[in-house]
């Protein structure tokens, strides 16, 4: 059950092993955050995407597949925008430069991210906040102007609960891509998109005797004599039946919950107790470049995003028929208005900051705009989360779950969802 990279991961996996699967898939296309959308030049993915150099498993697939040849790995632009200025953020000189935070505390922000680089027990941080460990090892200051702000946009109300183990995850990776004595940090981005990855996995799927089908929603796991039997699936041909010896459910926990009603105990009350919060891109189209970065984080609350990533100044215009494109990036609670405004009430709310970001900004430079929203963009890791990570098999005997609350202490990526379609195959 379902079509992303988890999904067709896990059924390509077990195709090459001599299994008879059948991927279902409720969308319209396959890829899930990968999935792309048409350009004035090449195809473009609906959430902003890029690999680390430290992303073994996925780049192992990608050669896999035969697409080595179209992943690229092209130097990052990474910046920060705080106080009305624009500032870049990717060498250690940048961090020397970074005028907001005394010089004291540029050192101990730089020497907090060689530890963490290096650290590898993430459990003992379990009980730990973030916010707590970061106040503590790199002062107040670090936390109110660099990380506190980037917490609140990630997580929102819930960022104070946010457990050290996530924070470690996201530092220990990023760092891993930077190499040399300038601490460069280098990217990877499949040209042409990366939904070319779910088309080659759908394609060997098939070509092993599977069967790949999209529109086709999952209702109900059926379940009969204590374990799993098959799903009962809506679509184009109607209602209807299927009968399987296993099902994989690549959904998300509150998904699970209401297509496996049978689901109790402990188990029902992890999947329960999950919270996400929802992601939400506003994709812009624009006449001209808004800013030379990559990746914007901001630290300004008055600022409604929480990150402007210009996915041209990575990938050149060139490519999207001479257009800059803009992901305006928010991660909210789904109740949140801005989670459930359209596409021309996002841009009404974030035109005005784009001048602040760009003095020169005019409206007139928007071209196009598109709204993509997944309400399960991404979970909410709270302190002494392994307690509430569910296995990936369920207690109904021939049902599995794989979805991003189960890749703990890592954060959610495509190279996480090949290592967790690897691992759920190998159980089944």
């Amino acid at each position: 059950m379902g079509g992303g990279l988890t999904g067709l991961c896990a059924a390509y996996t077990l195709a090459q092993r001599g299994h008879q699967v059948t991927v279902l898939e409720r969308g319209g296309e396959l890829g899930g955050q990968m999935s792309t959308f048409n350009t004035p030049g090449e195809p473009l993915e609906r959430f902003y995407h890029h690999i680390f150099t430290s992303d073994t498993q996925f780049i192992a697939l990608v050669q896999e597949l035969g697409l080595g040849p179209r992943l690229v790995w092209l130097d990052s632009k990474v910046g920060f925008f705080h106080g009305g200025k624009i500032y870049k953020f990717v060498t250690p000189g940048d961090l020397l430069r970074f005028s907001p935070i005394g010089l004291t505390d540029r050192v101990r922000l730089g020497l907090l991210g060689m530890y963490l680089r290096r650290a590898k027990d993430w459990r003992r941080w379990e009980g730990v906040t973030a916010r707590e460990w970061i106040i503590r090892n790199a002062g107040r200051r670090n936390f109110d102007v660099v990380w506190g702000p980037l917490l609140r946009g990630k997580f929102g109300a819930s960022a104070d609960e946010i457990g050290m183990p996530w924070f470690w995850g996201k530092i220990h990776l990023r760092f891993a891509s930077r190499k040399g004595l300038g601490q460069r940090e280098s990217l990877g981005y499949m040209m042409g998109g990366f939904a070319q990855v779910a088309d080659a996995l759908a394609q060997r799927i098939r070509q092993a005797g599977g069967e790949v089908h999209t529109g086709q929603e999952v209702r109900r796991v059926t379940v009969a004599g204590g374990r799993a039997t098959g799903v009962e699936v809506a679509g184009r041909l109607g209602e209807r039946h299927l009968d399987f010896d296993a099902v994989i459910a690549t959904v998300p926990s509150f998904v699970a919950l209401r297509i496996a009603p049978e689901l109790s105990g402990d188990y029902a009350l992890k999947l329960s107790q999950g919270r996400y919060q929802a992601a939400v891109c506003l994709v812009l189209l624009l006449r001209q470049r808004l800013t030379p970065i990559y990746w914007l984080n901001i630290s300004d609350a008055t600022v409604p995003f929480v990150a402007a990533i210009e996915h041209t100044n990575f990938v050149g215009p060139e490519h999207y028929g001479g257009r800059h494109v803009l992901y305006l990036s928010n991660y909210l609670a789904p109740t949140e208005p801005l989670a459930q405004a359209s596409r021309e009430e996002l841009l009404e709310a974030y035109l005005p900051h784009l001048s602040r970001l760009n003095p020169g900004f005019r409206p007139d430079w928007v071209e196009a705009t598109y709204l993509f929203n997944d309400p399960s963009g991404q979970p909410i890791i709270t302190t002494h989360y392994s307690r509430l990570v569910p296995d990936l098999r369920t207690p109904i005997p021939g049902l599995f779950l794989a979805n991003t609350t189960q890749i703990y202490p890592e954060d959610r990526g495509l190279n996480q969802s090949v290592g967790l379609a690897r691992q759920v195959a190998s159980l089944v």
